[in-house]
């Protein structure tokens, strides 16, 4: 029976209401067993069945007591609602008004037995924002869940059509089904260039919190459906607040972080000895950008240590493959449109990152297009570019070498037009599986010493973000490879 009191501002349901002799009880169904404690009852499981009580006598009825029953111990405990427990329970719902009304979110608890067993920890990260915060010197428990089973789904073919029949997805090509997935071992959906997708599968995806993603035929991320926005709009507003009072320490530590991964890449990766002036360039340049303090001047950092680190790519790749027109060797950077195969590869990959890392800005509850390095432009979701950052050398660098070096892609999964290079239908199945696997592998994390895959570790930074902006954690820690 669901009761509420407009007077107390308190509303219930109330799981079992007994009665008997002109009196009634609330009764609480609670799946544990009977604790060895003075009331045999846990103290807010008896507030909780106190305010039922109080709204019942809100109600007109005759309560003085509730019953809590232990379904693991099969038994029932008798809780008297006098004028100690009811003093209690007010006092508790005061506190927690007062709670409520703050801009800030209570710290959480220190090493809590409670945080394992709880559905939010995965959100909360209590022990390590404990840590980073200074208030517990202990290594964080494994506390992150599991990576979900569920996986994107990309769908390329053109002309394909999408729709939802009873909880799968169906892919028909033509008159035929070409796949036929369950909607729970979907993630997200990413359709590339003309793809179609029914207004039922929209709406079910959406329900369920799977992203629709949309890249043109090219792989150029363009858009994205969510469901209803996050809630939080505190965050939002300190986003706001942020990113426009030029909040350089995030980009700072960001571009500090990427240079510094683009130098591990370097050091584990090249076949020949590395000039040891550019890793000391790299090196510098990663510590001037932690110090600096101007947007501008991180924007010069970047540059010379993007040309540092393109100058020396190809020191990690095989031997130049031959290939019509073009070939596996790399001159620098270009893009729109891409014009060799290696800067194809590297524009289609940092496309699905920058997907990726959307979709985890979504989840945490930021605005995507507000950012603190990326200057915010009409269709650019500068947040995502930001966060992408540090995880380019790491996941779409990495992707690529794996892709050349370890012969999964050929000269004949590109095409060569007006002066562009772009990959085939095959190319991109080729290029999915192996971002696919980079996604999955488990590293250690630099800050916390757990071990999570890549894709749960964008997550996790997104959300180390979101406490520093909230006042939780003093500074926002990138992640640096070791």
């Amino acid at each position: 029976m669901a009761v509420s009191s407009e007077r107390l501002g308190l509303s219930a349901v109330i799981d079992l209401i007994e009665g008997d002799d002109g009196k009634v009880r609330p009764l609480d169904y609670k799946r544990g067993s009977v604790p060895d404690i003075a009331f045999q009852a846990w103290d807010t499981d008896r507030a909780q069945l106190c305010v039922a009580g109080l709204l019942l006598r809100e109600e007109g009825y005759d309560c003085d007591e509730g019953v809590i029953y232990y379904a693991k111990s099969r038994r029932r405990i008798y809780v008297e609602f006098d004028d100690d427990l009811i003093s209690e329970t007010l006092g508790a719902l005061g506190e927690l008004r007062e709670v409520a009304e703050r801009s800030e979110a209570p710290p959480p608890l220190v090493d809590s037995p409670k945080c394992p067993r709880c559905s939010l920890v995965g959100i909360c990260l209590p022990d390590e924002v404990n840590l980073l915060s200074g208030r517990s010197g202990h290594s964080p428990r494994r506390l992150v869940p599991r990576d979900l089973q569920s996986r994107p789904l990309y769908v390329t073919e053109q002309g394909a059509w999408i729709k939802k029949k009873g909880g799968r997805l169906e892919i028909k090509v033509g008159d035929d089904i070409a796949k036929s997935l369950r909607l729970i071992d979907v993630s997200q959906l990413c359709l590339f260039g003309n793809v179609q997708i029914s207004s039922q599968a929209v709406r079910e995806l959406l329900t369920r919190d799977i992203p629709v993603c949309w890249f043109n035929y090219g792989g150029m991320f363009i858009g994205m459906a969510t469901g209803l926005s996050s809630k939080h709009v505190e965050l939002r507003r300190r986003q706001v607040v942020n990113a426009y009072q030029g909040n350089a320490r995030i980009a700072a530590a960001i571009v500090a972080a990427k240079i510094t991964n683009s130098r591990t890449m370097l050091r584990r990766n090249a076949k020949q000895p590395v000039d040891k002036r550019v890793l000391e360039s790299l090196k510098s340049l990663a510590s001037k950008a932690a110090d600096s303090e101007s947007i501008p001047e991180l924007l010069g950092i970047e540059g010379a240590a993007a040309r540092d680190y393109f100058m020396n790519l190809p020191n990690m790749l095989n031997a130049p493959e031959a290939m019509p027109g073009r070939e596996f060797s790399f001159q620098g950077r270009n893009r729109r449109p891409p014009r060799d195969a290696v800067n194809c590869l590297l524009s289609f990959l940092y496309s699905l990152l920058t997907k990726e890392v959307t979709a985890a800005t979504f989840a945490v509850g930021f605005d995507p297009y507000l950012g603190f390095f990326h200057r915010p432009r009409f269709g650019r979701p500068a947040l995502a570019l930001d966060l992408a950052e540090e995880f380019r050398p790491l996941v779409a660098d990495s992707t690529v070498l794996t892709l050349i070096n370890n012969g999964e892609i050929k000269p004949s999964h590109f095409t060569v037009r007006a002066g562009g290079v772009s990959l085939t239908s095959e190319g991109r199945k080729k290029v999915f599986r192996a971002y696919e696997r980079r996604l999955q592998v488990e590293v250690e994390h630099p800050e916390f010493g757990y071990r999570i895959t890549y894709r749960r570790v964008i997550e996790v930074q997104a959300r180390l973000l979101a406490a520093m902006l909230l006042g939780e954690i003093p500074c926002y820690r990138p992640f640096v490879t070791r």
